[in-house]
């Protein structure tokens, strides 16, 4: 695969050693499933909007780069579940009482704007609906629903032992941010020695660079960043 997305951030000396590195791919096991990650109203808001507007409501909100990224997500959806796969939605516990990563860290609230003051019905309104899985992508009958209170999927969950349970080797990975959640159940799912697949338009992030960067990380140390056409041809051959 040519042009990747990093290659516009890449220094020549970043060119010259990847010049001369071994391109070790983990490559695909027998039993894929697949995780999304974080496809919640939160990201997206109601309606798409370049990043500064969509977060003048939707502060957490990934602005266009969500949008643009969800017809491919629902393309790849489609075909895990004509291949019988298993299928993880992730999103965030809210509304437990339990205070989040994000929360402790920065003592803000996920909508209604950073530095405001008490939040009215509109923001409130928009907190209830924050963790709502996207109706474009919502899980089917059957598919898990995993709720997180940690950037990893894996982390508190029993999304490890469901993946055990069913014996999969490959974890196909898409959703949000490419930086945060993302990455951190990426590295996590390589330290469980699955073989991981990152689809390329399949995940998305709030800024360019950071995600372009990212995946050229992720690429290097724990997952085979792939286009969307050979994710595709893999379930479709299974």
């Amino acid at each position: 695969m040519s042009g990747r997305i990093w290659d516009p951030y890449l220094t020549q000396s970043d060119i010259d050693h990847l010049a001369r590195s071994p391109d070790k791919r983990v490559g695909v096991g027998s039993r894929p499933a697949l995780l999304l990650v974080d496809l919640y109203r939160a990201v997206f808001g109601d309606k798409p909007e370049p990043l500064l507007e969509a977060i003048k409501t939707w502060p957490s909100s990934c602005g266009l780069a969500g949008w643009n990224a969800l017809p491919h997500i629902q393309r790849l959806l489609e075909a895990a579940r004509d291949a019988k796969i298993p299928v993880v939605h992730i999103t965030m516990l809210s509304d437990s009482g339990m205070v989040g990563w994000f929360d402790a860290a920065h003592r803000d609230s996920i909508v209604g704007g950073r530095g405001a003051g008490a939040a009215d019905e509109a923001a409130l309104a928009r907190k209830r609906r924050a963790a709502e899985i996207m109706d474009e992508v919502k899980p089917a009958p059957g598919e898990v629903v995993l709720k997180k209170t940690a950037p990893s999927a894996f982390w508190g969950t029993p999304l490890a032992a469901h993946l055990n349970f069913h014996q999969i080797d490959t974890l196909i990975v898409c959703g949000e941010a490419t930086s945060g959640c993302v990455r951190a159940s990426v590295v996590d799912a390589a330290s469980y020695r699955f073989r991981v697949q990152v689809v390329e338009e399949c995940v998305f992030d709030r800024h360019e660079a950071t995600h372009a960067m990212n995946l050229f990380d992720l690429h290097q140390k724990y997952a085979d960043v792939i286009p969307l056409s050979q994710a595709l041809q893999h379930l479709r051959t299974r």
